[in-house]
Order: structure tokens, then C-alpha cells, then sequence
């Protein structure tokens, strides 16, 4: 369980770095006559080198607006510039676009004209941080894997925005506006393969409704959050990496056994308003509890299993996994007690 899931966030983190090579550098090294058949097209604000035929970089050049983009490009780049309108035009020749970023600008809702994103069949990420958005674009593409929209003014949701979006692995709606309201049911409804979804630094006072089944990674800091429903993780079973740091839960907001589940292999927790460590499941590897109102720490008491089973060494399949521990920020007094040592004994790092 925990190989796949490791190897899934490793393709996960590869795909969202892997278009960073460097391609300006065999400029000079280009005979004229190669490096003119990829610049006939290219537009005269942009850059289109020569080892990479299928990018333009159009990136901090003061543009209002998008140029033509010639037919053979899949990567776009139109981050840091000035643009406020994403019209058709453009891409009337652009059917192979793959990627485009368009963070950094001063696009608007009402500057995305009607159904433009929709007709890139083939897009596959699309990046709209730090605009002036005012709620999720749509229609989207229905390929759509990534799509990332934090740091804008989005408040509102439109009904059924993902419902054809079953590629989609990673969602980014971090840093923007959104109250509990604009969380529905049906929100996050068609999301079949959602591995990542990111609403931190919103104004969630409740955990989000019907999260998507496949969820993997939960980033849910720095909003309000103050209770943990009963059974709330039993509809996201492969969730793997949860954030709840910055919140407001305290012990009576989380149920007995709220976060005893057997995915959740990081769980971080700093500064909320816990005065004792919450029950965790053997499977833990990495738990967050710096800056809470902890006193003390009771190896028999929080040990997933007995005191006496952890002492023995024969036994191997049910002994707790956790390898780290942050407890600084909190009122605890060192040395950490021999039962804590004694119950998790693979740990590698304790802060306090």
C-alpha cells in the first residue's frame, strides 16, 4: 500500500516539474538556416527556440494580450504579463495545445470569452494563478489532469464545473475566497481520479463536503476548520498526506477515533488548540503537533497498540510506524518519557 502510494506522488511531482529544462542555451549554436524554419511562425513578442519547437515563451513582456499562437505549438507560456482577456482568436490554429500558464495576470471572468477553454480539446494543464478570477472558470476542457487556480478572488463554484473532468489529478484552489457555502454535495462531483486537492488559506469553518473517493493528498490549512465529522475519512480511503495545520480544532472538535485511519501515513495538526495528542493508527510515519496547548505526553495512552506488544520484538505486523514527531510550541516539559521510545521504536526524530 504505502509503495503505491509513493510511486503514484512521485509520477504526480515528476509531471509537475518536468517542463522546467533549460532550451535557450543551443541558440548559438543553431546553423541560420535551421533556426529560421521555427521562427517564420514565431510571433515578434515571444521567443521559440529552436531544440524545443513546440513551446513559445511569451513570459514577462509586458502583454495585453495573447498573440496569434502558431499551429505547431503545445506549450504555451504567458505568465507575468498584463493579459486581461482570453479570447478565441488566438487559438483558432493552437488544436495541439497541451500546457498553458497563464499565471500572473489580470484575467477576469468576464474577460474569458464564452467557451474558449472548452474547444482546447487537448489541453491538458492549465494554470490561471494569481489573477482576478472571481469564480472557477467554465466550461473546462474535459482532458484536463491539472488545474490550478490559487491566489485569485474566487468565491463561487459553478454547478457541475468538474463533472466531466474524470483526468483531472490535481486541483489548486488555495489562497482564494471561499466560505462553506460554496462547497456542495455535488461540488466535487465527477472527479473519479482526483489525487491532490488543495483548498488551504480559504474561510472554511467545516470540512468540505464529498470529497473524491481517490484523494490522496488533502491540503486544507489556514482556514477555521473547529470539527472533524464522525467517520468523515471513511469516504476518502486512500487519503495518504492530510493538512490541517492553522485551524481552530480542539479536542472536543475531533471524534475518539477521528484520526485513526489506516491510510494516513502524514498527518500534520500545528497550531490548532489540541491539549492532548489525538488517537493515531499503527500505519503513522510522520505527525505534526507542533504549537497546540499539549502539557504531556503519555507513551500507554497514545501507543496505537499495547505497551506490552511494542516491547515485543518478535512482533512485527501491527508495531507502529512512526519515524517522526514534532511536539515544539507546546507546553511539554523534556525528556520524552521511555514509554513513548519504548511504543514507537522506528522513530528517527522527535522535536519538542
Amino acid at each position: 500500500m504505502t509503495l503505491k502510494v509513493y510511486t503514484s506522488l512521485l509520477l504526480l511531482f515528476l509531471v509537475n516539474s518536468v517542463w522546467t529544462r533549460t532550451v535557450r542555451q543551443v541558440y548559438d549554436e543553431m546553423d541560420p538556416e535551421h533556426w529560421s524554419r521555427y521562427t517564420f511562425e514565431c510571433p515578434q513578442e515571444c521567443f521559440c527556440p529552436p531544440s524545443f519547437p513546440n513551446a513559445l515563451y511569451c513570459d514577462n513582456k509586458g502583454l495585453k494580450e495573447i498573440p496569434a499562437i502558431p499551429a505547431r505549438i503545445w506549450y504555451l507560456y504567458l505568465q507575468n504579463n498584463l493579459i486581461e482577456n482570453i479570447s478565441e482568436k488566438p487559438f483558432v490554429n493552437a488544436t495541439h495545445l497541451r500546457w498553458i500558464n497563464l499565471n500572473k495576470n489580470k484575467i477576469t471572468n468576464s474577460g474569458i470569452e464564452s467557451g474558449v477553454l472548452s474547444k482546447l480539446k487537448r489541453l491538458l494543464y492549465l494554470f490561471l494563478e494569481d489573477n482576478e478570477l472571481e469564480e472557477v472558470p467554465a466550461p473546462l476542457p474535459v482532458g484536463l489532469e491539472q488545474l490550478r487556480l490559487a491566489r485569485n478572488k474566487i468565491s463561487r463554484i459553478p454547478e457541475g464545473v468538474f463533472s466531466n473532468l474524470e483526468n483531472l489529478t490535481m486541483l489548486d484552489l488555495h489562497q482564494n475566497s471561499l466560505l462553506d457555502s460554496a462547497l456542495q454535495s455535488d461540488t466535487f462531483q465527477g472527479l473519479n481520479n482526483l489525487m491532490q486537492l488543495n483548498i488551504a488559506k480559504n474561510s472554511l469553518k467545516k470540512m468540505p463536503l464529498s470529497i473524491p473517493a481517490n484523494t490522496l493528498q488533502l491540503f486544507l490549512d489556514n482556514n477555521s476548520i473547529e470539527v472533524i465529522p464522525e467517520n468523515y475519512f471513511s469516504a476518502i480511503p486512500k487519503v495518504t498526506f492530510l493538512r490541517l495545520n492553522y485551524n481552530k480544532l480542539s479536542d472536543d472538535g475531533i471524534p475518539p477515533n477521528g484520526f485513526n485511519v489506516s491510510s494516513i501515513l502524514d498527518l500534520q495538526l500545528s497550531h490548532n488548540q489540541l491539549t492532548k495528542i489525538p488517537p493515531i493508527n499503527a500505519h503513522l510515519e510522520h505527525l505534526h503537533l507542533d504549537h497546540n496547548r499539549i502539557k504531556s505526553v503519555n507513551g500507554t495512552q497514545i501507543c496505537p497498540v499495547s505497551i506490552a506488544v511494542a516491547e515485543d520484538y518478535g512482533f512485527h505486523g501491527n508495531i507502529p510506524r512512526l519515524r517522526y514527531l514534532r511536539l515544539d510550541g507546546n507546553e511539554i516539559q523534556p525528556p520524552i518519557p521511555l514509554d513513548v521510545m519504548i511504543c514507537f521504536r522506528l522513530l528517527q526524530a522527535v522535536v519538542i
